[in-house]
């Protein structure tokens, strides 16, 4: 990068071919997890995926900050030496990669071909509901043993793992498979950089995407959509109010929670095949 960070990124498919489709991953301060669903697509368009500074292979210390890391994805996009104009690409991004990939759009419009806002960004007042819909999926000993972990001023290895599982396993429509995908995730999501995560969360409460979704409306590319599982305990409804201020489609993924891929792969995977192949134009 411009500021001498390195960042890690890996390619599936055929590199030449244009646009290429470049998948943001969550977090914020979470490595890259979604190979997953880069196979499910890279026969139709070379996929990118990379971990964001801070996280994984992409070592930084130093302040974070959402234009920093909007910088970053333009860069990179940079470093494909595609002659000609600025490259062009097709954004795919999971929750707080959804928030990523919207904050790109309004940087930098004439750069994204096409965008898939997938679990996210969540707007307005959605906070509330999702933690009463976590409490529901939680015993009374699970919501306090969580608390006391939150309030550790230091943990230890095990304690970070138990304190992830607790907080994911509610993610997932199937509490018990729910339970064994977070507590994998836990121990192969590692580290988090919980800086990374407080700095990018205090710096979008000042600014939220809420204040604008008019601005991000006019600078969406003409294919733009939004999916979401239905299962999520973040509410449905915020994901349908921002399709509404943004005039865009919603799939809604019945039977899956906040990472769909894992819990209804073949639904997901038919869905992003059709949006990719009418973003590429075959």
């Amino acid at each position: 990068m411009s500021d001498g960070a390195r960042l890690h990124r890996t390619v599936l498919g055929d590199a030449a071919r244009q646009p290429p489709v470049v998948l943001l991953h969550g977090g914020p301060g979470l490595p890259d997890y979604l190979g997953d669903v880069a196979p499910m697509i890279a026969d139709l368009a070379p996929v990118y995926r990379y971990d964001q500074r801070g996280t994984g292979r992409s070592p930084w210390r130093g302040r974070h900050s959402l234009a920093r890391h909007v910088a970053d994805l333009a860069e990179l996009l940079d470093a494909r030496d595609t002659p000609g104009e600025a490259p062009r690409a097709v954004l795919i991004g999971h929750s707080y990669g959804a928030d990523l990939a919207s904050r790109f759009c309004l940087a930098h419009p004439d750069r994204v071909s096409a965008v898939l806002l997938m679990c996210g960004p969540f707007v307005g007042d959605w906070r509330a509901g999702d933690r009463a819909e976590r409490e529901r999926r939680m015993s009374a000993a699970q919501q306090e043993r969580l608390r006391v972990l939150e309030e550790l001023p230091c943990r230890t290895e095990e304690q970070e793992v138990e304190l992830l599982t607790l907080s994911w396993f509610t993610d997932h429509a199937d509490p018990g498979a729910g339970w064994r995908r977070a507590a994998w995730s836990a121990r192969h999501r590692r580290p988090v950089n919980w800086v990374m995560n407080g700095e990018l969360g205090e710096e979008n409460r000042r600014d939220p995407l809420d204040g604008h979704l008019a601005e991000l409306r006019a600078c969406l590319p003409a294919r733009a959509e939004i999916l979401g599982g239905v299962e999520d305990p973040r509410p449905m409804s915020a994901l349908e109010s921002l399709a509404f201020r943004l005039g865009l489609p919603l799939t809604r993924i019945e039977g899956a929670g906040h990472e769909p891929w894992l819990e209804r792969p073949d639904v997901v995977r038919a869905h992003l095949r059709r949006f990719v192949r009418d973003a590429v134009g075959g």
